[in-house]
């Protein structure tokens, strides 16, 4: 089921900066810090982490959202960084991300139980390649996905500033699907140009076995862990100038000749012939299509509280 949140007005939370968003709206100051100062009631809910996504990092903005989903949920939470955070997110594969959340989850005791996930554009595929990849790992309950570029991009990433980003953005420039730029810079590992499709499938080096796009090596071990969830919640942001096409936070994408089509989530093959697990879930009835108003990662208070933080209380 598909639902949508329009509204003439509203107090937008920025992920990606959520303190300075803050600061820049009275009103919301107002309800964030009532609710980060307030004390909620001690609960047996599940555990949940969030993963961030590029450029950011666990401390400031990403610090006190985690807290925020905490207190209203009543869910104790933290948010998982890999290596150093900021640098990484753009350097460090995304498999080496997803291997060192993995080890860094099974050594917290609190998770061994089961935990839910809250993942960020980005971070999304971290928290999935943890979900498919990670060997005796505690499972996953309800997971979150804001923004996430499941199916791909057909774009390099927009690059705010900074040294890091531009050196990155460049070398992705020079030739997406290099042995040396998928080896050193995380986001090609899911750029997917339209019409390159033997190209992304012979040297992508991470997408592709997330996704089990390979005929030849799909794991079935992967699409069972992933079928596991009890809640999938797939969150898009209709104004989204990040991701292209915004529908790849459903799974939707174009098709593998070009830009001219743009096919559903139930259109793809991914859906239809059920590489993941995401059809099966669907079918019971445990994806949820949200969309929701704003840019990327710009969210409305009352849509963090109708479609996170219910799964975070599960």
């Amino acid at each position: 089921m598909v639902e949508t949140r329009e509204r003439e007005k509203k107090d937008y939370i920025d992920l990606s900066n959520l303190m300075a968003n803050i600061l820049r709206r009275p009103v919301l100051l107002l309800t964030v810090a009532a609710v980060l100062f307030s004390t909620v009631p001690a609960s047996n809910s599940i555990p949940f982490i969030l993963f961030h996504g590029i450029g950011d990092k666990c401390s400031g903005g990403v610090g006190n959202f985690t807290q925020l989903l905490s207190n209203l949920s009543g869910s104790p939470g933290s948010c998982l960084e890999i290596g150093n955070g900021e640098i990484d997110t753009w350097f460090m594969p995304l498999m080496h991300q997803a291997n060192e959340a993995c080890e860094k989850v099974k050594m917290m005791k609190e998770l061994s139980q089961g935990y839910n996930i809250v993942a960020q554009s980005q971070g999304n595929l971290v928290a999935r390649g943890l979900i498919e990849f990670c060997y005796d790992a505690p499972p996953v309950v309800n997971y979150v996905s804001l923004g996430g570029p499941h199916a791909g991009v057909a774009a390099i990433p927009k690059c705010s500033s900074g040294p890091f980003c531009a050196i990155a953005e460049a070398l992705m420039k020079l030739e997406i699907y290099n042995d040396f730029v998928q080896d050193h810079i995380a986001p090609s590992g899911y750029v997917k140009i339209p019409g390159e499709m033997t190209k992304y499938l012979d040297h992508s080096k991470y997408l592709p076995k997330l996704n089990n796009e390979r005929p030849d090596q799909r794991n079935s071990t992967f699409k069972n862990r992933f079928m596991s969830l009890h809640n999938l919640v797939l969150v898009m942001f209709q104004n989204d100038t990040t991701l292209v096409p915004k529908e790849t936070s459903w799974f939707g994408y174009y098709t593998d000749d070009g830009f001219d089509s743009l096919l559903s989530t139930q259109q793809t093959k991914l859906y239809t012939e059920d590489w993941i697990g995401l059809k099966a879930l669907d079918d019971v009835g445990k994806v949820k299509y949200v969309s929701v108003s704003g840019d990327h990662l710009m969210i409305a208070y009352n849509d963090v509280v109708k479609y996170v933080v219910p799964y975070l209380m599960a």
